[in-house]
């Protein structure tokens, strides 16, 4: 396997029962996000990552959200979302797998009705996790690639 950096973490989230928090860095094992409410409730989508191309869309669209109104867990600044299920990213010392591309839900309505139609396609990947460890913001993100 080879590694080949396509970008850097922007922000880091979790969810907890009195809202969503933005740590310096976040840990993380075969369940999911440590400290997140939805910790070991399914592994395929234990952990949510998104462009600021989502953004970025967003905002040519006339919607000004603030970081975090995806319910990303890690936010880049490189768009995965053409990655197949199977391919594998490396941040720090863990290592993701991509599991599904997230679906729409209505939550994204709270902050403008026309947000879940935009990012139908481009809200975000799920992933889960290969490697156990942790991250922090600024972390090189790297593309795990095949040697031959």
């Amino acid at each position: 396997m080879s590694l080949q950096k396509v970008g850097k973490i922007i922000e880091l989230f979790y969810s907890t029962s009195d809202g969503r928090m933005n740590p310096h860095s976040l840990s993380f094992d075969v369940k999911g996000v440590l400290k997140d409410k939805f910790y070991n409730t399914n592994v395929l989508r234990s952990v949510l990552i998104a462009s600021l191309d989502s953004y970025e869309l967003a905002k040519e669209h006339g919607i000004d959200a603030p970081y975090n109104s995806l319910g990303e867990n890690i936010l880049i600044d490189y768009n995965p979302y053409f990655l197949k299920p199977g391919a594998q990213i490396m941040i720090g010392d863990i290592v993701l797998e991509i599991s599904q591309n997230c679906t729409i839900c209505n939550s994204l309505a709270k902050v403008d009705a026309a947000l879940p139609k935009i990012l139908k396609d481009d809200r975000g990947i799920f992933a889960k996790v290969i490697q156990s460890g942790t991250i922090k913001q600024g972390d090189d993100v790297y593309l795990l690639t095949s040697s031959s």
